[in-house]
């Protein structure tokens, strides 16, 4: 069964890798938090999901100021700066000698409730640190083959019910709507704003390619009902930066069936052809020209970003 764009192989050495908590490396059977902790009591945190090439993140500093915004958004001290959670993902990696073809998890909760309750007011301790470091790569034949969607029921909350632009631990709204996706036998489910409008995935963002093969043009949602994506931004960039039309707007499944091509974003398995949705085939079903040139363009961006780091 497929799981979407993070469909991975195990990876046995991942039995054995330490994880970091709260300033300590322990064995991944070992590697727990407090039952009354905030993150599992509530979903109260922010994290992120980075990629590890050449032995750096890539982008590091545009998720560190993506978490620490959503901390500062939500009131949540981390209680480290961003040069130590930076020594922290270095040591890890060290620590379980990686350097690519590694994905990374970074979570930060509010910490350990003196009883398992809402109001902030009664944690008792500093924010709960998790590092997590896999070796984990997206199938190839996610990349080259792509994956089906299917537009659910659920939709996209407005900043005013739960900011989509958070990424919070509070994930329910994407995986009801990932639920009705795979049940209806496609791989991620494709999800519309308050005003019918098609906004992102439930784990990734989306894009069609418009108009002609001689003019083609990339169209995302506005972004008022997605998550502030890494990988979106860096895709747009691209587009700009090497002549190919593109531009954030709202459009709606109509524009999406008649696209040229589809593709989805996210910091896992980078740049995703999309076959179909709802069961009608974009395109010529399969990984376009566009499409193509944009996956060359972001591998090529990821190498120069950590060509250029160097760790602490």
């Amino acid at each position: 069964m497929t799981h979407g764009t993070h469909d991975f192989h195990d990876d046995p050495r991942n039995e054995r890798t330490l994880i970091w908590v709260n300033g300590e490396l322990v064995p991944r059977d070992r590697a727990v938090v407090s039952v009354f902790d905030a993150g599992f009591v509530l979903g109260d945190g922010v994290w992120e999901g980075l990629r590890v090439s050449g032995g750096h993140p890539a982008f590091l500093e545009r998720h560190l100021d993506r978490l620490f915004e959503g901390a500062k958004a939500i009131m949540l001290d981390i209680g480290r700066t961003r040069g130590e959670l930076t020594d922290a993902i270095y040591e890890t990696l060290r620590a379980n000698e990686m350097t690519g073809g590694v994905h990374v998890r970074l979570m930060v909760t509010r910490g350990v409730k003196r009883t398992p309750y809402q109001d902030p007011r009664v944690t008792i301790g500093p924010a709960t640190v998790v590092i997590i470091a896999e070796h984990k790569e997206p199938l190839p034949a996610t990349v080259t083959d792509g994956i089906t969607l299917f537009t659910t029921h659920v939709r996209r909350a407005a900043p005013d019910t739960l900011d989509p632009r958070l990424n919070s631990h509070s994930k329910l709204n994407d995986i009801t709507a990932c639920i009705q996706a795979y049940t209806a036998g496609a791989d991620e489910a494709l999800m519309l704003d308050p005003h019918g409008f098609v906004a992102t995935c439930n784990s990734t963002h989306f894009f069609i390619v418009a108009g002609t093969a001689e003019a083609p043009e990339v169209l995302t949602s506005d972004g008022r009902y997605c998550l502030a994506g890494i990988t979106r931004a860096n895709v747009l960039e691209i587009c700009h930066a090497n002549a190919i039309p593109a531009r954030e707007t709202a459009f709606s499944l109509t524009d999406v069936y008649s696209a040229r091509e589809a593709f989805v974003t996210g910091t896992f398995a980078g740049v995703v052809p999309v076959r179909s949705v709802d069961g009608r085939t974009i395109g010529e079903g399969r990984r376009g020209p566009v499409v193509e040139r944009i996956q060359a363009l972001y591998r090529e961006l990821v190498g120069a970003d950590v060509a250029a780091r160097a760790a602490p």
